[in-house]
């Protein structure tokens, strides 16, 4: 895990490549990528536990036809 020191040099750099107003656009891009990327993970594991629990009624119900 990069020390303070180093956040400071990446900024620096991101600040000279980028430029002033490049750099909170990029930030703002980065940011709902996550969160979309986020969102989309979580719907993921929503369908397994939904498709899991359909599996198991499905099971009850052949277990009380027998």
């Amino acid at each position: 895990m990069p020390g303070p020191m180093s956040w400071v040099i990446i900024a620096v750099i991101a600040l000279l490549v980028f430029g002033p107003k490049k750099l909170p656009e990029i930030g703002k891009a980065f940011g709902s990528s996550l969160r979309e990327f986020k969102n989309a993970t979580k719907g993921l594991a929503n369908d397994d536990e939904v498709k899991k629990v359909e599996m198991e009624k499905v099971e009850v119900k052949k277990e009380e036809v027998k």
